[in-house]
């Protein structure tokens, strides 16, 4: 056992650097695909809710083919194919992929927080002057937005945490290079069991900041 913790931390020193630029990388990946996916959540949100048959026909087919199939086939099958159309990066067809993979769900989030406002705040809206577009942007979605938020933050966590599965297309974020420091060293324990203390770190950290958050609302509300 005590050899094991000093070959962990022979480990962990001789790759903290790697790590740690790596880490910085998984971030960029995951805020990138976040806002992407936000963007795409909206408009997919928006669409369904929508009173046209064909936007709503549009946005459950996203949504159930992006929720009915696995991420990692995604990421092969969109690197596939956005590469065969335009010159990509590994990097940028990845974070494309994890994109538009969250905007499946942070649709729903958006959706879900829409419809959770009262309908008479639209209703008195409307009866002010203001047209349906007028009323879903100044009255509904800020409120839908601020309710949005905390799953939004969830919604993260799960990204940051799926982002390991762009290492299969040749991105060196976390898993990445963990991957490739296994196979040269032979320390696959040691080294896995050190990139997953730097996922750890990575979502308590942001775990704590949700629940701040979260708390800092109920705050507010009351």
């Amino acid at each position: 056992m005590p050899e094991m913790l000093i070959t962990i931390y022979e480990v962990f020193v001789n790759t903290y650097e790697g790590f740690l630029n790596a880490m910085l990388l998984t971030l960029e990946i995951t805020a990138i695909a976040i806002l992407i996916g936000t963007v795409l959540g909206i408009i997919f949100a928006l669409m369904k809710i929508s009173r046209s048959k064909v936007l709503q026909t549009i946005a459950n087919l996203y949504i159930t083919l992006i929720r009915g199939t696995p991420l990692i086939v995604q990421i092969m099958f969109l690197y596939f194919g956005i590469t065969s159309i335009i010159i990509l990066s590994n990097f940028w067809a990845g974070v494309i992929a994890l994109g538009i993979h969250n905007g499946a769900y942070i649709a729903e989030i958006f959706r879900g927080a829409i419809q959770g406002i009262d309908r008479g705040q639209q209703e008195a809206s409307l009866a002010v002057g203001m047209n349906r577009r007028q009323a879903m942007r100044r009255i509904v979605f800020p409120q839908a937005l601020r309710r949005a938020i905390p799953p939004l933050g969830n919604q993260f966590i799960i990204t940051l945490k799926d982002s390991s599965l762009v290492y299969v297309i040749g991105v060196s974020e976390l898993f990445g290079l963990a991957n490739r420091e296994a196979a040269s060293s032979f320390k696959q324990f040691e080294t896995f069991l050190v990139v997953g203390f730097y996922y750890l770190i990575l979502v308590m950290i942001f775990t704590s900041l949700l629940k701040w958050y979260e708390n800092k609302l109920n705050v507010e509300k009351s």
